[in-house]
């Protein structure tokens, strides 16, 4: 059997009664949380779009939500009490319902909210669960990324200037690592960017330790798949 991660299906252990809104919605909790940061936030929004808005709540899709931010996987007992778990924790919580036809059916926008002097003290994460507890990241601060959740992922949120993406890739590759595939986006020349990368290897302490000695990267993620 091939490896899998925390991204892959897992049958039949699984907590709720959809493979879309249950599994799907922890994978979307626990990929959006390792985008927040190491901390938990100090209050957590979701809006709800569609079908997750109209069947969510019958299929625990709030709960799923909600234990993926909390760090749970898709087997965790735990999904059922995640709503009293997160108030023992102080970690405050509210939910939106919405409906546009725009998104995919089954979307949701998660917004983080830490502390102010935090770099990380309010960070919006748009998602889709596909179906088969498949799932894609689609916008990060209103960056366009494509994140699956099966590759060891860089992400990063700097100043667009001329260069970075060659310092930056040229970092991983000096340390032998390869790069299955990138997502560039920004607000404008010159304005604010996102680079996300996705590696067929984790990356070191060393690597995101000099990564993080270029100038001007306002956020880095480093984000692992779990075997």
């Amino acid at each position: 059997m091939a490896n899998s991660s925390i991204f892959d299906i897992i049958t039949p252990i699984m907590v709720g009664p959809s493979s879309s809104h249950t599994a799907g919605a922890v994978r979307i909790g626990l990929l959006a949380g390792k985008i927040f940061g190491s901390n938990r936030p100090q209050k957590v929004h979701f809006k709800l779009y569609n079908s997750f808005a109209k069947t969510g709540k019958g299929h625990g899709t709030d709960k799923g939500l909600l234990s993926g931010v909390l760090g749970f996987n898709v087997d965790d007992t735990r999904i059922k009490n995640a709503l009293d778990i997160a108030k023992e924790l102080g970690v405050k919580y509210s939910f939106e319902y919405a409906e546009d036809y725009n998104r995919h059916p089954n979307s949701v926008d998660i917004i983080f909210y830490g502390r102010e002097e935090d770099d990380d003290a309010q960070i919006r994460v748009s998602a889709d669960s596909l179906g088969g507890a498949k799932v894609v990241i689609t916008n990060i601060n209103g960056y366009q990324v494509n994140l699956r959740g099966d590759y060891h992922t860089l992400l990063l949120i700097y100043k667009d200037k001329p260069g970075m993406i060659y310092r930056v890739t040229t970092l991983i590759q000096d340390f032998d690592i390869n790069i299955a595939s990138m997502t560039c986006d920004r607000e404008a020349k010159g304005h604010n960017a996102s680079m996300s990368i996705c590696l067929d290897s984790p990356l070191t302490e060393d690597i995101i330790n000099s990564i993080k000695t270029i100038s001007e990267i306002y956020l880095i993620r480093n984000i692992e798949v779990t075997k």
